[in-house]
């Protein structure tokens, strides 16, 4: 059974091949560890493989993580960036703005406003994405791609939050082609919204797209930062969600 370590080193072999194929530099995609529902030691395992960047759907069980990090001695150096990943609700706005370092979910004024009045002013900016819903399902998070120009000027006039760019989650495609093309809608947000040139977007950058099942086709459409769980973590137990 491959180790988290080896698991890490196959994911960073994938998006270098990817970047190839695309035609992309290396070291253009960047990997974030997904461990909702996974321990303190899964994590360890995965500081010691080098990596930072981790991100955490569920607040609560985040928050402790966090916690459990930040009181380590041996961790306090290592750079971790804590992500936010899930949905967020009016009443966990507070801790989301104290404790992450990025949110990828906004997808309302309210809670980005809510955000920016709760972060403390010590931390710097929190790094924000709007969650772009670039299929059309009613049921799920995200603004229409028709709606995001609107959202991104009022965001981005609010202090003490930075907005880095899109994250989008699309229903799952059965074939490379079909990944590609939902990712491409993604894309197109980004470009529109970079071709505004609006002078407080000083870092639209960040294009969070692609998990373990369609990282190549992220990264062919232009992802900078791929979200990857089970590949890194093996199966989740829900069970024990939070």
């Amino acid at each position: 059974m491959s180790t988290i370590v080896e698991k890490i080193q196959h994911i960073h072999q994938q998006i270098d091949e990817a970047c190839r194929a695309a035609g992309r530099p290396a070291g253009s995609v960047a990997l974030l560890a997904v461990s909702k529902t996974f321990g303190v030691d899964a994590i360890a395992e995965a500081i010691a493989a080098g990596q930072q960047a981790f991100g955490e759907n569920y607040i609560q069980e985040g928050v402790e993580k966090i916690g459990y990090f930040a009181d380590q001695p041996a961790y306090r150096d290592k750079g971790l960036i804590w992500h936010c990943i899930g949905p967020v609700q009016s009443n966990k706005t507070r801790l989301v703005a104290e404790r992450f370092d990025w949110v990828h979910t906004i997808d309302r004024l309210k809670i980005a406003q809510r955000l920016s009045e709760q972060r403390p002013e010590h931390r710097g900016p929190l790094q924000v994405c709007l969650q772009v819903n670039v299929d059309g399902g009613t049921t799920k998070s995200g603004v229409a791609p028709a709606d995001v120009e609107a959202l991104v000027r009022e965001v981005a006039q609010l202090p003490r939050l930075c907005l880095r760019g899109v994250m989008s989650i699309p229903d799952a495609a059965p074939d490379f082609g079909a990944q590609l093309a939902l990712h491409q809608r993604a894309k197109a947000v980004f470009d529109d919204i970079a071709r505004l040139g609006l002078p407080q977007l000083t870092q639209w950058d960040t294009l969070s797209l692609g998990m373990t099942a369609d990282l190549q086709a992220a990264v062919q459409a232009g992802s900078t930062l791929v979200r990857v769980g089970s590949g890194i973590f093996g199966n989740r137990n829900y069970a024990t969600a939070g």
